[in-house]
Formats: structure tokens, sequence, C-alpha cells
């Protein structure tokens, strides 16, 4: 436990005054931002439908990336490594830099700088998307925290959510190791996510709890105070400055009474009488109307359920919806139904919160999920991951009968307490298709209310501007237009525009002071680092640019075995095809594509020329690529082989 005032270290490096910058009604009232790298689109750029292949016109070869990712690659890194050394900041302003998060739902990190002490608010991953194949994870991109290391205080976590987290394993020793500062629960968990990287460093936790106030460095403080979300030991983060708090909720709820009327809110009000400077505040559910449905009611309607009920239970949730398994699990036991938890990291998370005396759950009352078929249906209920459909997940293999103890009765209740993701709504009604099928009862948020989000809706984002009265305001944790709307709510509730800036991109560095916030020209590196594997930051640009050219029209391979004296043919030339056409049908095809092979070759070789073999190579590859497409309208990636013998 960190004794309170503890200094966390200092530095006294100078640091030097940066000059261009554009004020906050600019930022918050400019162009159009950059499209998300959420969004699909064609060769045009203009957004197509899932599904739909782009278009082709002409020989052109087409566009697969959009420009929001070509943006996020880093094609010089010795350039990018020299342009964040040399970004130097004011001495008198605070730096507020969202490395990421603030053009995806996902990957949040942001960095808040004053003088020589740094210190960052979450680490946070982003799941891949179909614009990245292959990868695993994107994380936030550290170059500029990679400069400044001396002056790194320490690393604030506000939750055990994997977007605020996930990316700690990868990233904690390129910015020095520096303590790792949060609640119980959350330490434990980041403990034990790294347990899965067993070469990884020795971290310094740092504990805190709700009301404790910590020194950092000479110039920066921090307190912690209490925030309702859907894990416990949530924490919102105040950074206090000489200039004002910062203050960071993270991701919260306000929970409303029965009536619907807000509670909890004197913690707010108190906070409001303080000298904020800056909320961060964030945008994810910025879009929803009203207030978010109070876990109360999410709790009732599931204890309803339960009550009525014949057969067995099986529940699908979020793995890090902990506090809503804990409630499972008591309505379950005032039932005297027996709880089977399914799922690595359900079983993971509910083990920690109970060691740690968060869950005390009745002796005998969570058994192995091995043991369900020793009970009738009638006492069974089981908390499983899965509710989004993911394919290895415990709820999709009981769907798809590749559960070993688990298969479905027709007289089972199907409950999926969880949001519909983006991008996941075929996954769910595959899901669902498949439950229904074998004869389950299913409920899901569409028929009743047995989900409640842990974001806040409009009401509870203006409520919390309302209350803690900051001079400026930085909506953050959305894609941009979630932030722009974020900016319009508190703007409706009487905050004034040009005390708002809303980031255009990942890594815009924000100047304030107690007088003014601007946005400089200079920008922090934010280019994409990718996790594939074991590989950190080593899929470029043009790697996912080719398997997104084999995902899209798949690979036409043609190998010629050169004579090296006479610099004839030997034979024929041989075809393979990976996900563009089977050979075996497409013979005449296949032996016009060598014929045009052998010419380009026979052009441009001969005994007595010094020959270019990589010349000869694009000479062919242009031809067999213009000859397919105008056979088949599509593009496979074309590779040509010459072996001398």
């Amino acid at each position: 436990m960190l004794n309170k005032n503890m200094m966390l270290g200092q530095n006294k490096r100078p640091v030097h005054r940066s000059g261009d910058r554009r004020t906050a009604h600019s930022a918050a009232q400019g162009t159009h931002s950059t499209p998300s790298a959420h969004g699909r689109r064609s060769a045009q750029g203009a957004r197509r439908p899932h599904g739909l292949a782009p278009s082709r016109r002409g020989s052109e070869r087409p566009r697969f990336l959009n420009p929001a990712f070509l943006k996020n690659q880093d094609p010089i890194p010795a350039l990018a490594e020299k342009e964040a050394e040399s970004i130097t900041s004011s001495k008198e302003n605070i730096r507020i830099i969202p490395l990421g998060g603030v053009e995806e739902v996902g990957r949040n990190m942001t960095v808040i700088e004053y003088k020589d002490d740094i210190v960052i608010l979450d680490a946070g991953l982003q799941f891949a998307e179909a614009e990245t194949p292959g990868i695993d994870f994107i994380i936030p991109n550290t170059k500029y925290l990679e400069k400044r290391i001396s002056k790194i205080r320490g690393l604030l976590i506000s939750h055990a959510h994997l977007d605020h987290v996930g990316a700690i394993p990868y990233l904690l020793k390129t910015i020095g190791n520096p303590p790792i500062i949060s609640t119980q629960v959350t330490n434990a968990m980041i403990a034990k996510r790294m347990e899965e990287f067993p070469n990884h460093q020795t971290v310094n936790y740092q504990e805190v709890k709700a009301g404790d106030r910590i020194k950092l460095g000479r110039h920066l403080a921090a307190r912690f105070f209490k925030i309702a979300h859907t894990i416990p030991d949530s924490i919102g983060i105040i950074i206090e400055t000489p200039m004002g708090n910062i203050i960071y909720p993270g991701d919260f709820k306000i929970n409303t009474d029965r009536d619907g009327k807000p509670v909890e809110t004197a913690q707010f009000e108190k906070l409001g009488q303080e000298k904020n400077l800056v909320l961060l505040l964030e945008s994810t559910n910025s879009e929803k109307p009203g207030f978010s449905l109070s876990e109360d009611v999410a709790r009732e309607n599931i204890r309803k359920i339960f009550e009525q009920a014949k057969g067995r239970i099986i529940i699908g949730m979020f793995s890090s919806a902990i506090e809503r398994a804990m409630d499972v699990v008591d309505a379950a036991e005032g039932l005297g139904r027996k709880v089977f938890l399914d799922g690595y990291s359900m079983k993971s998370n509910m083990a920690i919160v109970e060691q740690l005396g968060f869950f005390k759950p009745k002796k005998g009352s969570i058994l192995p999920v091995e043991k369900i078929n020793d009970f009738p249906p009638d006492r069974v209920v089981v908390i499983c991951t899965g509710a989004q459909g993911e394919e290895k997940a415990a709820l999709m293999r009981i769907a798809n009968k590749k559960h070993k103890n688990i298969k479905i009765h027709p007289k089972d209740t199907i409950i999926l307490s969880s949001s519909v993701i983006p991008g996941n709504e075929l996954s769910i009604q595959n899901l669902k298709d498949n439950l229904a099928r074998q004869g389950a009862r299913i409920v899901h948020s569409g028929i009743m209310d047995v989900h409640a989000t842990g974001h806040a809706n409009q009401e509870e984002l203006k409520l919390m501007v309302k209350l803690i009265k900051p001079k400026f305001l930085v909506p953050v944790h959305g894609q941009f237009f979630m932030l722009r709307n974020n900016a319009d709510l508190a703007e409706s509730a009487g905050f004034m525009r040009e005390r708002i800036v809303v980031p255009m991109n990942n890594g815009v560095i924000i100047e304030v002071n107690a007088e003014k916030i601007d946005v400089l020209k200079e920008t922090a590196p934010s280019n994409y680092v990718m996790v594939d594997g074991l590989g950190v930051g080593d899929v470029k640009e043009i790697v996912i640019r080719d398997r997104q050219l084999l995902a899209q029209d798949g690979m036409f391979t043609i190998v010629v075995v050169i004579d090296r004296n006479t610099k004839k043919i030997i034979g024929n030339p041989q075809v393979t095809s990976r996900g563009f056409i089977y050979v075996k049908e497409n013979f005449d095809m296949v032996n016009a594509t060598k014929r045009i092979v052998e010419k380009v070759i026979k052009e441009n070789t001969a005994v007595d020329m010094e020959i270019n073999w990589e010349f000869v190579k694009n000479q062919m590859r242009e031809a067999a690529s213009n000859f397919l497409f105008q056979k088949t309208k599509r593009r496979p990636m074309v590779l040509p082989v010459i072996i001398e013998v």
C-alpha cells in the first residue's frame, strides 16, 4: 500500500518552449477528421456494405487500405523517432497527449506532462479487425515516451478491462518499467495477465484506493475516487497540477434509483468545488439518450428469469462483467441452484476477486463444470463466456455441440447478458440460431433488459460536466464522431464551445494553462503498433497489404526454369493457384497464361544479352496480371519465380 504523499521520483532536465499552436476553437470547429481505421472503404474511398467486393475499373491495381489505416502506418521509423525527440514543450504549459483511444473504441492511453514530470493514464489494446488480417492486437505507439523515460513517474490505471490494461505486457519495458499504480483488484488482474509472458521484467505494483493521494515527481500529484463500472475496484483519477486538476473518470456510469434519478453524485458535487482545469470525458455512449440502464434493473430481470425457468440456465456474458457474475451467483444460491463457471478468463477473474475478498460465495455453491451432469436441470446455472459468438468461447462450443460436458436440452434457458459489439452481429445471430435449433429458450437485451452498460449515456455525460465544472473539456475514448457528439452534448448543457478541444487524431498534442487551451501543429507518433504472435511492431503496412491482397483475390504463382547458358526455357512453366481459380477446371486460361509468360521471357532474353532478371520478372508479373484481369476481372497476387540451372 502506498503511503499518502509518497514521492515516486523527480528529474531536473530542462525543457524548451515550442512554437506553433492553434486555438481550441479551431480544433473543435475544424475540418473533418481523418476517417477512422474502423471504416471499411472501397478503392474509391466510399463506404461500402460489408461483404461486397470493392469496385474495379480498368487495369489499375485496386486500393485495399483506407486513408486512416495508411495514416497509421510508420513508413520511416527513424524519422518518427527524430520527430518524437524534437518536440519540446513550454515550461508553463501542461501537455495532454492521447496516444490512443480517440480514433477507436479501445487502445486507451493518455499522457499528462508538466515540466520534468510525466504520468500515463491507462495502456489498453484494440482488437484487430478486417483491415488487419492475421493481427492479434493493436497497441499504442510509445515513441514519444521512449525519448522521455527519465520523466515518467508512473502508469496510473483506472480499471482492469483490456482496452485499458491490455497493452501493458507489450510496452512496459519500452517506457522504462515505471510503477503501475492502481487498486488491489486491478493490480491483481494485471499481474495475472503478466503471467502469460514468462520472460517479463519484474513489475513494481503500487496499490492505492479511493481517497488516497500520492506525489508524482516534483510538480504533480494524484488522487483517486470511486467509479461505478462493470468491474470491481474501478477508480477515477485526479491529476493535481499547479494550475488546477485534470479529472479523468475513465469508463464510468452514474447509477440511478428505481425512479430513474441519479444517485451517488455527492463526491462529484464535492469535487466540483475545487479548481478543475480539464475534464477528460469518455465518449463511448455519447449517442445514446437518457440515463444508462441501472444494474439493479438488469439484476432484478435476471432473478425473474431464474424464478420462472424449469430447466438449466446458461448465461453468457463478458468475462470482465464481474459485478454481474457475482449477482448471478447470489441469485442462484437463493434458489438452491449450483453454479458452474466456464471459460478460462471467466474462471480466472472470479478466482481473483474471491481471493481478494470482494466475492464470497457459499461453500460448495460453485463447482467444476465436469460435475454438471451430477445435478438435475432445475438445480443448474452455467456462467460462461461467448455471448458475442466468439468461435472458441464456451457458449459457442455449447451451441455447436463441441463442448465436452454441456449439451443443450429443450427446456434450457439461455441468457445473453451483453451488448452487441459492432461487427459481431452475424456471429451472434448464428449463435442464437444454433441454440434455437436445439430447442433452447433465448433471452437477450432486445427482448428483456438483462444487460446494463458500464458506460455513461448522454444525460450522465452532461451531468458529469455540470457537477465537475471544469474550465476546459477534452472528450476521449471513442471514434471521432463519438467525441464530437460528446462535445455537442456539453455545449447543449451550457458549456462554452471555445473551451472544448475535440482531438482530431491520436497523437495530437494539447497544451493548457490557467488561461487557455491550444493544440500544437506538431503531433506525437501515433502509428499502429501491431501484435502478431510473438512479434510486436514488426508487421508493417506492406505485410498487411499483401495479406489483404491474398484475402481479396488469392495468389497465382508462375515458376519458370531457364538454362543458364542458352537462356532458353526448360520444359513448361509451372503454375500454382491458391484462392484464385481451380487450375483443373481452367486449363485453357492457365495454358494461355503460360504462353504469355514464355513470350515475355523470349522478348527479354538472349545469349549475348546482359539480363536484368528483376526487370524480366516484373514484365512477367504485369503481363500475367493484365491477362488474368481481362479474363476474370480479378487481380490475384502474381508471384513470378525464375530458376536458372
